[in-house]
């Protein structure tokens, strides 16, 4: 496919990088965002079929300053690391090292208290009925590995497991980095960085090292603007939610109260830590990148899932109400997928939100990729008006 460098300055908006013949639609959405939406700094990355179509920059790296989003500027991604993190145990299983129907107990004895018969595949569906913990760790406990674990090993599911599913919104971090560090021996960031980045070329992190921290932008709360006329899904919260966000005792309320007091996303400690339901710091070029590679090779590295593998990541585990998130959402074996809480292209669609605004996803009908990062903060969980208007332009130009 054709492309261009793109370089166009309106309105003080400054945006550049490369867009291909017939993905304009894409960049057109990406300016009207800042002009239109409150976008400060934000990239978004777009494959098709392996091949990248469209890579975009603009904005300020700092939330709140006035350096340029440069080339290599990468973001804090929130719960759109929960997509990269959920291909490590589908990646294990596809080399015959992790059972999905085993109990996790099989891999870690300790998890315990209720949850002995909770399997690999209820964990990652958010199925295991533990989003919450009795007791909320500091930020020193969640990112230590063997605390965290001890308290997720010893936390009472709050529902039957496997009856029902609810967003494990920080729990999903020491679930998941637990099975893995017990399957593997090593931490999650380290295998990632060891079996997917470094093999894909890919800046991305689950775990910032030092030498990497100077591209990190700041992230911050931004103006919530909407224009009328956008086309935009309304997906607003409804009251019952709003309601659960300010009730202390509510399972909404406490699945994202876990680490208290609640964690400075721009604090070193923070993004250096290993957390993988949370912390991951990416560029969108990155998180488009590594589901291109899901579907298939990209930049002549071989491609991360086998069919039978792709076929996994994209099955529906769960689906309806969700005890959390008090709204209808769909769960594959730790992707989220296509539906009205969280859309992506299409129902073959499988990736990660973060809330407030960053979005990871691919699409095997259409062959896209996608990577949407942003320092702008909106109070979004699953369906930020900015990536979706970026999402139905990169249907428009298909």
């Amino acid at each position: 496919m054709g492309g261009r460098t793109y370089e166009r300055k309106r309105d003080q908006v400054d945006v550049r990088g490369t867009v291909a013949e017939g993905f304009e639609p894409v960049r057109d959405a990406f300016l009207r965002n800042f002009e239109q939406r409150g976008e400060r700094g934000a990239a978004v990355a777009v494959y098709r079929d392996g091949a990248k179509v469209v890579d975009l920059w603009a904005g300020t790296r700092d939330v709140d300053g006035e350096a340029p989003w440069t080339a290599d500027t990468a973001q804090v991604v929130r719960s759109a690391t929960k997509g990269v993190s959920a291909a490590v145990p589908l990646l294990l299983h596809q080399r015959g090292l992790l059972d999905l129907d085993a109990p996790v107990a099989t891999y870690w004895p300790e998890f315990k208290a209720g949850k002995d018969r909770v399997t690999v595949r209820q964990l990652l569906a958010h199925r295991a009925g533990v989003p919450v913990l009795d007791r909320p760790l500091t930020l020193a406990e969640a990112v230590d590995l063997e605390t965290s674990m001890r308290a997720i090993a010893a936390q009472a599911p709050v529902w039957e497991p496997g009856t029902a599913h609810g967003y494990h919104a920080h729990t999903f971090s020491w679930l998941l980095g637990g099975l893995v560090h017990r399957v593997t021996g090593r931490t999650i960031g380290r295998w990632v960085a060891e079996e997917i980045a470094a093999p894909l070329g890919l800046d991305l992190w689950i775990g910032l090292p030092d030498a990497e921290a100077h591209r990190v932008g700041r992230l911050g709360p931004v103006e919530e603007r909407e224009p009328a006329d956008s086309g935009a899904l309304k997906l607003r919260p409804k009251r019952a939610v709003s309601e659960a966000y300010r009730d202390p005792a509510s399972l909404t309320r406490r699945a994202f109260g876990v680490i208290e007091p609640a964690p400075d996303e721009n604090d070193p400690v923070y993004r250096a830590a290993e957390l993988p339901g949370s912390a991951g710091v990416a560029t969108a070029r990155a998180l488009a990148g590594f589901y291109a590679a899901t579907l298939g090779p990209v930049d002549g590295a071989a491609r991360l899932f086998a069919p039978a593998t792709l076929t996994l990541a994209r099955t529906e585990e769960s689906a309806g109400a969700d005890r959390v998130l008090l709204v209808g959402t769909r769960f594959g074996l730790g992707h989220m997928l296509h539906g009205p809480a969280s859309p992506l292209l299409g129902p073959s669609s499988f990736g990660h939100p973060g809330r407030g605004g960053s979005l990871g996803f691919a699409d095997p009908e259409s062959g896209i990729a996608f990577g949407y990062v942003t320092n702008g903060m909106r109070k979004t969980v699953t369906a930020d008006p900015r990536a979706q208007a970026l999402v139905r332009a990169v249907g428009a130009a298909l």
